[in-house]
């Protein structure tokens, strides 16, 4: 990575991240407080995580609306 990150090449493809859904996870992480699931076995997991994507989206639509 060291080495990627000295290349031209590598710092841009690198400064793609942050158009990327990394940041949204980030925030789901720190600003929402989701760090771990609740409930075991896939089709529950899906379910919650189905939860918090769409407590995210309700959050950023209500961003969105007041600017």
């Amino acid at each position: 990575m060291k080495h990627r990150l000295t290349t031209h090449a590598g710092r841009v493809l690198y400064g793609l991240r942050k158009q990327t859904v990394e940041p949204v996870f980030g925030i789901i992480k720190q600003v929402m407080g989701f760090r771990q699931f609740s409930m075991r076995g896939i089709e529950k997991v899906a379910g919650e995580w189905t939860l918090v994507t769409l407590a995210w989206n309700l959050k950023r639509m209500n961003i969105l609306r007041m600017t």
